[in-house]
């Protein structure tokens, strides 16, 4: 996972962007440092970890949520620190009696969760998108083929938060079966194949696998929402079968045109010329 630390008033907000899951992880140590104005780490952290035991005894899902990841300490070694996505940050922010709780806020919805500014103003955030991508050489019907994609994942990904499936890893997993089923490799080895390292998947595949990616998790939604699926279980085997029958379309499709769908090509800079070809 690339580490790209943020700043918000001088201050360095230490975080982690996990890939599989789209998703931001910050220090939740360096946020409450910032919130309470301690002045050095230890201090902060004995501050963050009586917090913790209060909102336990209160039975709150703020600690539940907060994960751990290896990060960068001050004397440069990498060590084990609470996490938190942005969402369960703003919920923590209310916890801490901060002047610095409104700007901090509005800070972490600027630059950490992009699915936040997507439900805050769905126009802007689809706009700056498309820019980017024809800033990258993407055509009209690539971009519209991505953008169609990503609503299709969002519909599925908010009915997972609403059927008990947990943000981070669990989403990880189940799109990994999805991705698994319909193009008989995972998402790791699917990135390996095209080169690709900290960059999205997505924003690499070619119109033919955005489309069965989307077939797939399309399929994946509507199976689950016909038999209310609900945890993992019971989501898995949805995700299982959502991707199989994307599976059989690509079968079918390759055997007609003796093409393979899922393939190396990329938009890196070397792979772009090859791109143009098709």
């Amino acid at each position: 996972m690339p580490h790209q630390p943020a700043i918000f008033e001088a201050h360095e907000i230490r975080r982690v962007y996990d890939e599989e899951t789209e998703t931001w992880w910050f220090s939740v140590v360096d946020i409450v440092q910032v919130l309470t104005q301690q002045p050095d780490y230890q201090t902060t952290r004995k501050y963050w970890n009586k917090l913790k035991e209060r909102l336990s005894k209160e039975g709150s899902q703020l600690v539940t949520n907060c994960h751990q990841l290896k990060m960068t300490a001050e004397d440069g070694k990498q060590r084990l620190t609470d996490v938190a996505t942005a969402e369960t940050l703003l919920r923590l922010v209310q916890s801490v009696p901060s002047p610095k709780a409104e700007p901090i806020k509005l800070w972490l919805a600027k630059v950490g969760y992009e699915r936040m500014q997507e439900m805050a103003d769905p126009a802007l955030s689809l706009d700056r998108a498309r820019e980017t991508w024809q800033k990258h050489g993407r055509s009209e019907k690539w971009i519209q083929q991505r953008m169609t994609g990503q609503e299709t994942r969002n519909k599925l990904t908010d009915y997972w938060k609403e059927h008990d499936i947990k943000e981070g890893e669990e989403y990880a997993i189940l799109t990994n079966i999805i991705h698994q089923e319909w193009a008989e490799v995972d998402v790791k080895a699917h990135k390996t194949m095209k080169g690709l390292k900290s960059q999205n998947l997505r924003d690499h595949m070619s119109e033919a696998e955005l489309i069965f990616t989307a077939l797939a998790e399309l399929s994946t939604r509507q199976i689950a929402e016909s038999m209310d699926a609900t945890g993992m279980n019971e989501n898995e085997a949805a995700a299982k079968t959502g991707g199989g029958i994307a599976k059989k379309a690509r079968l079918e499709l390759e055997g007609k045109t003796g093409k393979r769908v899922v393939s190396a090509e990329n938009y890196l800079p070397s792979g772009k010329k090859k791109l143009a070809k098709e």
